[in-house]
């Protein structure tokens, strides 16, 4: 049986949103396993400078970042979609086993299967070291913040 990930392409407003909404609240369990099941078996990503292929390299990849960003904390927000492809932009919070501090702002390009599952994922990421007492991400939205957009810097 293959798998499903609605809500499917073509991408409205409405459903392009739920799909960033998805992804983010599915992030924010920091579950590899439960993650990588959004994405195609061979699904191809690029992030930062690592190519990764397929849903055990997720995982792989998944289980070692959050490894290291510690208390990790991520909103993103639809920038532009049109039938099977998304585009987001992102910010997310963690610290390292230091204690500093980091938010890391990005974009990601995303194009989808006709069963609604990622088969490639392009992300552009910048990290800046924060002071604690500047995050601004505490913890999953909450349903009140669903839809919500977050601040640019």
């Amino acid at each position: 049986m293959t798998d499903v990930n609605p809500p499917l392409p073509p991408f409205t407003l409405a459903t392009a949103i739920q799909k960033v909404q998805a992804a983010e609240d599915a992030w924010n369990t920091r579950d590899p396993e439960r993650v990588s099941r959004a994405y195609t078996v061979d699904s191809q990503w690029r992030n930062r400078g690592e190519h990764i292929v397929g849903r055990e390299a997720i995982v792989a990849f998944l289980t070692r970042k959050w490894q290291h960003e510690l208390d990790y904390v991520l909103r993103k927000s639809l920038w532009s979609f049109h039938g099977n492809h998304i585009a987001v932009r992102f910010q997310y919070e963690s610290r390292d086993a230091s204690g500093q501090w980091w938010r890391s702002y990005g974009n990601e390009l995303w194009e989808f299967d006709d069963a609604g599952l990622m088969a490639r994922r392009e992300a552009s990421i910048n990290d800046v070291a924060i002071e604690e007492s500047l995050r601004r991400f505490f913890g999953p939205r909450s349903t009140e913040e669903h839809g919500q957009d977050f601040p640019l810097w």
